[in-house]
C-alpha cells in the first residue's frame, strides 16, 4: 500500500468503499449512456425505428394542432405546420428492436455468463488484481465505443464492456464483506450497489448536455471517451492503493454438513428461500432496467418541449441515494429484532409503497411526473443493497462469491432481458402502456414475491431451541441443515473442534450445530477462535 495511505489507515475502509463505488458508477455510466444518446447514435450509425418527431422548440406542444408522435408516415409528418412553419421531422428516434437488443440482451448475455466465472474465480484468486483488470477492460471498451462507425462495432464493444463489468459486483462484494462488520453490511452494500443508479443518473446530464455542447465536433462520442478515460484512472488507483483483505475461511477451511461433506454451491442455490429471493429480485430488476433503458427516450417522446435532464439527474442521484442509505440503516437496525426475515420484509414494504408513485411518473405531465418519480425512487431504491445483504448472511463463506455470481446470472438474465418485450408490447398498447406494465407493474409483483420470501427466511429464534432443533434435524437427514424449510443465517466465524460443544441450560454439554463446525485438522488454535453467535440473523464476522 502507498505510504500515505498507511498514515490514513483509519479511513482505509471508507476509501476502499469509495474507490469501488466510483469504479462501479463509471461502469454503469458506460452501460446506460446508450439510453440517453441512442437517438444521436442511431442517426449516425443507421439503426432502429423512424418516427415523426417535434424538431422545433419555438412551440409548446399544447399549442400545436396535432402532435408529431400521432403521425405514422413520412409524408404526413412533413405536411404538419403551425402558422406556416413546419415543426416535425421524420428521423431515427433511437427506439425499435435494434435498440432494445443493443441495450439489453447483447450486454446481458456476456455480463451474466462472465459473471458466473468471475464469482468462482473470486473465491480462489486475488480479487484486487482481478478487479483492476476488469476495470481496465471495460474502461478501454467504453473509450472505443466513442470511435465506432458501424452498429455491429457498437454491439461488439458493449459485449467486451459487459465482460469487464461483470467482475465488479462479485469481486467488490467479496472485498467489502471481508473488511466491514455485520452491523454495517446492508448500508455498505446499498452504497456500493447504488452505483448502478448513480451511473444511469449521471448518464442523463452527461448524455444530453455534453452531446448538445458538441465538443470538438464529436457530439455524443465525447461522453464515451471521457467516461472511459476516468475508468482507466480508477483502475490504476484500484491496483496501486488497495490490498487484498484476509479471507478467514474461503479456500482455507471447509464448513461441513452433518454428513461430513463440505457445503456445496448447489445445496445453497436449491434452497427454496434462495430460489424465491432470486425470482423476486429478477422481477424487481426488470422494473428498474425498463425505466433505466427507456426513461430519457420516454420523456423526450411525450414531452419534447420540456428539458427534464437535470430533473432526472436530481431524482436518481439525490432522492435515490437517500433511499439507498435509509433502506440500509432501517434493515440493519431491525434485523437484530426480527432476524434475517426483517430484511425481506423491508423489501416487500418498500416496493409496495413505490408502486403507485411509479405509475404516476409515467401517467402525469412533467411536474407531477417528477414529483411522483421522486417519491417512488425514495422507496424503490432500498432494494438492491438489502438483497445482497441477505445473500451474504445466508450463504457460507466458502461459496459466497460464486453464489453471488450465480445470483447475478439469474437476476440479470431474467430482469435484464425482459425489457426487450417493451417494443412489441408498445406496438399493441402504446409506449406509455408498455412502460407502465414492465416498470411500475413489476414493482408491485416484486413486492408480493419479497413478502412470500419472508416466510422462507428465519426469524430471530430462541438460542437453545435453535441448537436443539438443528441437532435433531441433522440426525434425521445428513443434509437437513440446508434443506429445512427456513434458511438460517450462517455464522462465518472461525472455530476449532474443541469449541464444538457449548454448555446448555441444564449444565450438560450441547453439540454445536454441525453446519457451524469445522473439520478436524483445520490448522487453527483456540486463540484464533470466537464463540458462536446464536442468532439466526447474524452472519460473517468480517
Amino acid at each position: 500500500m502507498i505510504p500515505i495511505l498507511e498514515k490514513l489507515s483509519g479511513f482505509y475502509n471508507s476509501y476502499v468503499l469509495g474507490i469501488l463505488t466510483v469504479g462501479y458508477i463509471l461502469g454503469e455510466l458506460g452501460h446506460y449512456l446508450i439510453g440517453v444518446t441512442s437517438k444521436q447514435t442511431a442517426i449516425e450509425l443507421d439503426y432502429g425505428d423512424h418516427a415523426c418527431q417535434q424538431n422545433s422548440s419555438l412551440f409548446n406542444r399544447h399549442e400545436l394542432p396535432m402532435q408529431c408522435s400521432a403521425v405514422g408516415n413520412e409524408s404526413s409528418c412533413h405536411d404538419l405546420d403551425f402558422n406556416g412553419t413546419g415543426y416535425c421531422e421524420w428521423n431515427y428516434n433511437g427506439l425499435g428492436i435494434d435498440y432494445q437488443i443493443l441495450a439489453g440482451p447483447t450486454f446481458i448475455l456476456i455480463f451474466t455468463i462472465a459473471g458466473v466465472f468471475m464469482g468462482f474465480a473470486a473465491d480462489k484468486y486475488n480479487r484486487v488484481k482481478m478487479l483492476t483488470a476488469c476495470t481496465v477492460i471495460f474502461g478501454i471498451a467504453i473509450i472505443l465505443q466513442g470511435t465506432v462507425k458501424e452498429y455491429w462495432q457498437l454491439v461488439l464493444l458493449r459485449m467486451v464492456m459487459a465482460a469487464g463489468e461483470s467482475g465488479c459486483n462479485p469481486l467488490a462484494t467479496g472485498i467489502m464483506s471481508d473488511i466491514f462488520p455485520e452491523d454495517k453490511r446492508a448500508l455498505v452494500m446499498a452504497i456500493f450497489n447504488w452505483g448502478i443508479y448513480g451511473g444511469y443518473g449521471i448518464a442523463f446530464p452527461v448524455g444530453r448536455y455534453i452531446t448538445k455542447a458538441n465538443f470538438w465536433n464529436l457530439g455524443w462520442r465525447v461522453c464515451y471517451l471521457g467516461a472511459g478515460v476516468l475508468a482507466v484512472i480508477v483502475a490504476a488507483l484500484t491496483g496501486t492503493t488497495l490490498r487484498e483483505p484476509e479471507r478467514k475461511s474461503i479456500g482455507e477451511v471447509d464448513r461441513q454438513t452433518a454428513s461430513g461433506k463440505p457445503i456445496s454451491l448447489w445445496q445453497v442455490i436449491k434452497n427454496p428461500a434462495m430460489i424465491m429471493l432470486m425470482i423476486a429480485a429478477s422481477i424487481r430488476h426488470c422494473g428498474g432496467m425498463t425505466f433505466a433503458y427507456n426513461a430519457d427516450l420516454y420523456y423526450n417522446t411525450y414531452f419534447p418541449d420540456v428539458d427534464l435532464g437535470w430533473w432526472l439527474f436530481g431524482v436518481t442521484i439525490g432522492i435515490g441515494s437517500v433511499g439507498v442509505v435509509v433502506g440500509g440503516i432501517v434493515s440493519d437496525k431491525i434485523v437484530a429484532k426480527m432476524g434475517i426475515r426483517s430484511r425481506a420484509f423491508v423489501l416487500a414494504v418498500s416496493q409496495l409503497i413505490a408502486t403507485l408513485p411509479a405509475f404516476g411518473s409515467v401517467y402525469f405531465d412533467p411536474l407531477w411526473a417528477m414529483i411522483t418519480l421522486g417519491l417512488s425512487y425514495f422507496f424503490a431504491e432500498m432494494w438492491f443493497g438489502i438483497v445482497f445483504a441477505i445473500v451474504v448472511e445466508i450463504v457460507p463463506l466458502r461459496v459466497r462469491s460464486s453464489t453471488i455470481g450465480v445470483f447475478l446470472f439469474v437476476m440479470n438474465n431474467i430482469g435484464g432481458n425482459l425489457p426487450i418485450l417493451v417494443d412489441p408490447v408498445a406496438k399493441v398498447l402504446g409506449y406509455r402502456g408498455s412502460i407502465m406494465i414492465f416498470y411500475a407493474g413489476f414493482y408491485g409483483i416484486s413486492s408480493i414475491l419479497f413478502f412470500i420470501t419472508c416466510f422462507l427466511l428465519e426469524g430471530k429464534p430462541e438460542p437453545a431451541r435453535q441448537e436443539s432443533s438443528v441437532e435433531s434435524s441433522s440426525k434425521i437427514h445428513p443434509e437437513a441443515v440446508l434443506n429445512t424449510r427456513h434458511m438460517h443465517g450462517h455464522d462465518n466465524s472461525v472455530f476449532t473442534v474443541d469449541e464444538a460443544t457449548l454448555p446448555s441450560a441444564n449444565g450438560r454439554p450441547t453439540q454445536l450445530p454441525q453446519h457451524l463446525q469445522m473439520s478436524s485438522g483445520n490448522g487453527y488454535d483456540k486463540s484464533q477462535s470466537t464463540p458462536a453467535r446464536q442468532n439466526g440473523a447474524e452472519s460473517s464476522r468480517l
